[in-house]
């Protein structure tokens, strides 16, 4: 059965780019929408389809008001935090079939703590060691000690508030402790604005490598495993400034990246295989949904960094330019629990590029980079080659205004990096501000930023081939003065 009135929730570059790729099934779909802003991109597929738009909260009241209005056959949701609000469970209390998962399942992305405990607790490769506060004394007295970490908000905050710290050199250890003991305040704060979780700071083993995403559609016993894709989560070119969510990602030629082997990544989907499969045991309930594993190529092989409940932003779009195949009946095969038997293919020999364009000061002062005008030379860019979608902008009077955040996401497609690397400048070119500076990352895609990449893969990918061909276990004990023993086997 094929569904026509699809209500997609979310009104980001992510749910504008589904709302497209929905938009072209054959089946012709009434798409609306349930956004909290009104996006220009999906407001267009919403008039194109005959559907609606429906401004009002991403929560479950917001929902039920969309609903009243619309009917839906289905609802697709799009972003982490509706999910985190309960959306899914309101849509499914209702008897809606729904892509995207209830708070229950959410989990594995809302509490970084959960995530890793769940993979310790069934044992799943890929896992590295950690520890969980819910006292900000205690986690300062930790870290002081921990030397090099990853310190984290516990909870899932936009890919924000990350840092790791390496703790090598004694004469840079007051000041390297100084700025760990202020990371941990900043990500408790916050953890605690959103006060939905009982764990502040997780703080990790620091690792390094070359990151990559899996992301998996899932019915609750079949996936479909999307081809391996890099972002970019730090905000300037060569890996430097913030993280933030995401400036853009890579992925080619065909369904694949260049410094991944396939092995590596058929490990990275087993690793996700497992973690649902634990999840949904632990659960009880059907994974229907995207579940996105964040991996890192490390000295130990494919390493989880961590998941997200949803496609990845911007992932999506690469991972749909490289679908062949129909989503909407994607779709409907997951929540039918018949994923097994639909039809899908990715396309070969092609490289796609997306980057995402912000107004300066995104990501931590965002009230700086909010209310700037963009103009966006469509009939250009389009000649170029290129797709646009909107993500934190509003349109009014013809004139696009920034809400602080990612504004747009531009996609190019070809057949080589340097071509589509190209491409995608060319097209970012036509997309300015006469009243503020716009920020996007060049070197996304480009030749030396693949060369490294390559070069850093193979330094690791040296080392954990020969630690298992040696046959090496791995053991970490941790201690800091003061505190308990605690060992971690990863065998």
């Amino acid at each position: 059965m094929i569904r026509s009135k699809v209500l997609i929730v979310g009104d980001g570059a992510r749910e504008h780019a589904l709302a497209v790729r929905l938009s072209l099934s054959v089946h012709e779909p009434r798409v609306s929408a349930l956004v909290a802003h009104e996006n220009p991109g999906i407001k267009r597929v919403v008039e194109r389809t005959g559907g609606e738009l429906v401004r009002s909260r991403l929560d479950p009241s917001g929902l039920v008001k969309a609903i009243d209005r619309v009917n839906p056959d289905i609802v697709v949701i799009g972003p982490e935090e509706p999910q985190f609000a309960g959306v899914a469970d309101k849509a499914i209390e209702l008897g809606i079939p729904t892509f995207g998962v209830p708070r229950s399942l959410a989990i594995i992305e809302q509490s970084k703590a959960f995530a890793r405990a769940l993979m310790w607790r069934h044992r799943i490769p890929g896992r590295i060691a950690f520890r969980a506060f819910r006292d900000i004394d205690e986690a300062l007295r930790y870290v002081s000690n921990a030397g090099s970490v990853a310190i984290k908000p516990a909870r899932q905050s936009g890919g924000k508030g990350v840092r790791v710290f390496w703790d090598r050199q004694a004469y840079l250890k007051d000041g390297v402790n100084k700025a760990k003991m202020s990371q941990v305040i900043a990500a408790s704060s916050d953890v605690k604005a959103y006060g939905d979780i009982d764990d502040l700071i997780v703080v990790e083993e620091a690792v390094t490598g070359v990151e990559y995403t899996v992301q998996v559609i899932s019915d609750g016993r079949s996936i479909i495993a999307l081809p391996p894709i890099q972002d970019h989560p730090h905000v300037f070119d060569h890996d430097i400034g913030p993280e933030c969510g995401g400036m853009g990602a890579i992925v080619g030629p065909g369904p694949s990246l260049p410094f991944i082997t396939q092995e590596e990544y058929e490990e990275s989907i087993e690793i996700v295989r497992k973690t649902l499969d634990a999840l949904q045991h632990e659960v009880g309930l059907r994974y229907v949904g995207v579940l996105s594993g964040q991996f890192m190529l490390t000295t130990y092989g494919p390493t989880l960094i961590e998941y997200y409940s949803r496609f990845g932003d911007p992932e999506v779009l690469n991972a749909l330019a490289m679908l062949d195949g129909d989503l909407l009946e994607i779709i409907e095969a997951a929540v039918e629990g018949k994923l097994s038997s639909v039809k899908y293919s990715f396309k070969e020999g092609v490289v796609a590029i997306s980057k995402a364009v912000a107004p300066l000061g995104y990501p931590h002062n965002r009230d700086l980079a909010r209310g700037r005008s963009i103009t966006i030379d469509m009939g250009e860019i389009g000649r170029l080659g290129c797709e646009v979608y909107f993500g934190s902008v509003t349109e009014e009077g013809g004139t696009y205004r920034t809400l602080g955040s990612r504004a747009v996401e531009v996609l190019a497609v070809g057949n080589t990096y340097e071509e589509t690397h190209e491409r995608v400048e060319n097209c970012i070119a036509n997309i300015k501000s006469p009243d503020w500076q716009l920020i996007h990352r060049r070197d996304i895609g480009s030749r030396e930023l693949l060369e490294r990449r390559m070069r850093e893969a193979e330094r690791v990918r040296t080392v954990y081939r020969w630690r298992r061909s040696h046959g090496l276990g791995r053991v970490r004990i941790d201690w800091v003065p003061g505190g308990e023993v605690t060992i971690y086997d990863y065998t």
